[in-house]
């Protein structure tokens, strides 16, 4: 290889290296929304969906399965209970989360250069959830384990587009199933100082999170501040289980913010037309908003959904297809109508290795909850195969698409430096923009910059090793790990949540399901 083409190549990673950086110096807390929600039902529309979701609450209602106390607290504000079943008078779910449920709150991190603010006109971009498997281009497909996890949470915690630690990033099945918890909420809170969500598979697991969040932040202060969001998943059609409900009470109780999500493949869990899962998802979301406003009205609520499709054919889920993203759209619109966050995901795909299919999919499902007015965007990072699979190099790949996200949420630059009339003056008819003063003192940050696609000429790129997305997807994780550095936390918090979490763990024999 001659001298020149070396030099050629070293440019290029100081290119690559300057690229990366640029990104963002400081981590945003979210992104500030600065064009309109993109609308495609108008208010008659919109009224007719709510129209029959009042109707379903009201004829066919939703089952509170083994939640005596709960059914009590729901027949006291005015429900009728004929068994497990609930029935709810006319409008009611609606005036009782209008009356008290917060049209935005502050989540707060343990920096407080990092708390963000959830609702409004805010997007806050949060990891995918839930996977037990792991894939990386070194090791394939396998079960995730503590070490994958604690992996997850330092490159999220290290990548500007994502605004909160999120929550089971992968489920560590190398831990057992009834402890496990206790160190992924530590891994949050040692590894990370962004905002966190807190366990839900068992009411005591929720409150051994909100116990080590008092850890953490000082006992009292969770009483009047939020420090958790956590997701509560609707068993649809039109049931709520037990664990969920046990959970979500113990955050309500203690001021702690919950994701209330239908969970709908439509066509098996939801009529397989848009208009009839949207009215079965607002239904659902809001008889579980109104039960935390029962639990205690004030606190933090969500309004999520998770609304995909299934193949008519095979059964299989589908992402990236129109009709959810007419879903999303939907549900977004009767959020705000509600006047609460609303939640949805995310880089969703069914593909299971980060290809082309990967790549259009969670596009798609990106780019519509982005424009939809998404405030809590779970899922934005490392989600393949339908969710059983955190694939490291996908993740790299979405947080590319999640800092994207933010220039295209922020708009059209107006400023007289966004004008450029300086620079339609100086160069005139017939000549180029390259040298220009404008063009000079902009280029830096004039357009964003990918940090792993490739743009160079077909004879770099081969010089360069003719490395495709995922390569060098790869080379940057790895990269990201071995230069991470743990945010500082106070050394007697940290023996104190240790602490607790070893004296839990003593406490109860280890379970494996």
């Amino acid at each position: 290889m001659s001298g020149a083409r070396k030099r050629r190549s070293g440019g290029r990673a100081n290119r690559v290296a300057a690229r990366q950086s640029s990104v963002a110096v400081e981590t945003a807390t979210f992104i500030e929304r600065k064009i309109p929600c993109f609308e495609i039902l108008n208010q008659e529309a919109l009224e007719l969906i709510e129209y029959n979701a009042d109707t379903l609450l009201e004829e066919v209602g939703i089952e509170f399965r083994e939640a005596p106390a709960a059914l009590e607290l729901l027949n006291a504000a005015g429900a009728e209970i004929d068994g497990e079943r609930v029935r709810f008078p006319r409008g009611l779910c609606r005036q009782l989360v209008m009356a008290s449920a917060p049209s935005e709150y502050s989540q707060h991190a343990r920096n407080p250069a990092r708390t963000t603010i959830i609702g409004g006109d805010r997007t806050v971009l949060v990891p995918a959830y839930g996977s037990p498997f792991v894939r990386d281009l070194d090791g394939g497909r396998r079960y995730a384990t503590i070490e994958d996890f604690r992996n997850f949470v330092k490159l999220t915690y290290m990548s500007p587009g994502l605004h909160h630690s999120g929550g089971t990033v992968c489920e560590p099945v190398d831990l057992p199933v009834n402890k496990r918890h206790f160190d992924m909420v530590y891994s949050h809170m040692k590894y990370s100082d962004k905002p966190f969500m807190g366990s839900v598979t068992h009411p005591d697991r929720a409150q051994d999170s909100v116990d080590m969040a008092n850890i953490l932040f000082g006992e009292g202060f969770l009483d009047q501040n939020t420090v958790m969001t956590s997701l509560i998943n609707a068993n649809s059609p039109m049931t709520f289980d037990a664990t969920m409900l046990g959970a979500a009470k113990v955050y309500a109780e203690n001021n702690q913010a919950t994701v209330i999500s239908p969970f709908i493949l439509a066509g098996a869990m939801s009529p397989v037309t848009v208009a009839g899962t949207l009215t079965q998802i607002l239904a659902e979301a809001l008889a579980g908003m109104t039960y935390t406003q029962l639990v205690r009205p004030g606190a933090p609520v969500v309004f999520g959904t998770f609304a995909s499709a299934i193949s008519m054919q095979s059964g299989a889920p589908t992402f990236g297809t129109p009709e959810p993203s007419l879903v999303l759209y939907g549900a977004a619109a009767l959020a705000r109508r509600l006047k609460v966050p609303f939640r949805s995901g995310g880089g969703l795909c069914g593909s299971k290795t980060p290809d082309a299919q990967a790549a259009y999919e969670s596009a798609n499902t990106l780019q519509t909850a982005a424009l939809a007015g998404v405030n809590f965007m779970l899922h934005t990072a490392g989600w393949l195969e339908g969710g059983l699979v955190m694939g490291y190099e996908k993740f790299i790949m979405d947080t590319d698409q999640a800092n994207m996200i933010a220039v295209l949420l922020r708009g059209v630059d107006l400023s007289e430096n966004g004008q450029a009339m300086d620079a339609i003056r100086e160069v005139g008819p017939g000549a180029h923009f390259l040298g220009a003063a404008h063009t000079q003192a902009n280029f830096e940050h004039a357009f964003y910059r990918s940090t792993v696609a490739d743009n160079n000429s077909f004879e770099q790129w081969e010089e360069d090793g003719c490395q495709d997305t995922v390569a060098r997807a790869n080379t940057i994780w790895k990269e990201m790990l071995a230069s991470y550095e743990a945010p500082p936390l106070d050394q007697a918090v940290d023996e104190a949540l240790l602490a607790y979490m070893q004296q839990r763990k003593d406490s109860m024999p280890d379970q494996s399901y």
